[in-house]
């Protein structure tokens, strides 16, 4: 089989997460997402990560954008917001971008334990 039929595009693979807070590992915030009717509450960074990975699952007839929180919308209590762009998934290796929107930073990540030590260490500063 060639690699190219194993990884699956991802196509409107985005999702925003609002972190209010984050102190040992804990995180308070919501993930918003098209196929989500409403926010979903997070506690914690496998939490996150569990929701992202059933959420592309359901991919199969994506196909309504996402109104994405800019840097106009944040909320002064809101510690952080990203937004998160998986671009493929084979198995649970995941490449993607990771958007930090009160930085207006951009990092690659080329696995979901990437990304989870990404978030980390933006959130535990």
């Amino acid at each position: 089989m060639m690699l190219r039929e194993r990884m699956l595009p991802c196509q409107s693979r985005e999702a925003v997460v609002t972190v209010r807070s984050y102190q040992n590992g804990i995180l308070d915030g919501y993930l918003q997402h098209p196929r989500l009717e409403k926010k979903e509450k997070l506690k914690s960074v496998s939490q996150l990560v569990l929701l992202l990975d059933g959420l592309i699952d359901l991919e199969g007839s994506w196909s309504t954008p996402m109104s994405f929180v800019t840097r106009e919308h944040l909320n002064a209590e809101d510690a952080a917001v990203f937004k998160i762009q998986i671009m493929f998934r084979e198995h649970y290796t995941w490449q993607g971008r990771l958007i930090w929107e009160n930085e207006n930073q951009e990092i690659v990540f080329h696995s979901a334990i990437e990304l989870i030590q990404l978030l980390d260490e933006i959130l535990a500063e």
